[in-house]
């Protein structure tokens, strides 16, 4: 049983997995309260289930870019468990997480995560079937610095805000191509079946050297 953190952004998710279905999964906006937030909200999941922290044979940890303070609370927890218990942890990045349920195969696609003064964290990833393929390094900048470095056709998801969505809209002479909202939610269950073949193999992360991606 996997248990799955993410809490990159003010966003936080939280799932658990059995390598075939998500059996589980909270999803919140927790601003800046993932402190206080997190360890409960963990208590709240497994005992949806009826599963008790014994019963957890892994942790998946979505490990940024995105916030530092964010980032660094799920890493700290998940590596809290670890020591105490000597399961194995994997760290997934937050766009691959991000961008995986909405690879396709017609266009390429623009992961963001929110970093302050209007400002994203993004990459983009290959079309196609499979895992996630980042044809970028990570990015921090401004959506029109972002614009020119993508292909084209490119479909956009994440923290978009508003004002750039409606940029966004002003600037071709197409509508883009952006996931909608609700659908755009950074999910702990992609971030946990990212994780899971990894596991598989053996392909563990070291906790004591797993330090998260920061950009800026």
């Amino acid at each position: 049983m996997l248990l799955a953190l993410d809490t990159a952004t003010q966003f936080a998710s939280i799932s658990l997995y059995d390598g075939v279905s998500v059996l589980a999964e909270l999803n919140w906006r927790s601003e800046r309260r993932h402190t206080v937030e997190l360890a409960p909200q963990v208590d709240a999941l497994l005992a949806l289930r009826k599963i008790t922290p014994q019963d957890l044979t892994a942790l998946a940890v979505a490990i940024g870019p995105g916030s530092y303070t964010g980032t660094r609370i799920a890493l700290s927890f998940a590596k809290g468990i670890v020591a105490a218990t000597g399961l194995p942890l994997v760290g997934v990045p937050t766009l691959d997480a991000l961008a995986y349920p909405h690879i396709r195969a017609d266009a390429a696609l623009c992961a963001l995560v929110a970093a302050g003064r209007g400002r994203y964290c993004w990459a983009s990833y290959a079309p196609g079937p499979g895992l996630p393929k980042r044809t970028s390094e990570w990015g921090l900048n401004r959506l029109p610095e972002i614009l020119p470095e993508l292909p084209s056709p490119v479909r956009f998801v994440g923290e978009l805000s508003q004002d750039d969505v409606q940029f966004l809209y002003g600037h071709g002479n197409t509508a883009p191509d952006i996931v909608p909202s609700a659908l755009a939610l950074r999910r702990a269950g992609a971030l946990a079946a990212l994780a899971w073949p990894r596991l598989q193999t053996g392909d563990f992360d070291d906790p004591t050297t797993l330090s998260p991606i920061y950009l800026g």
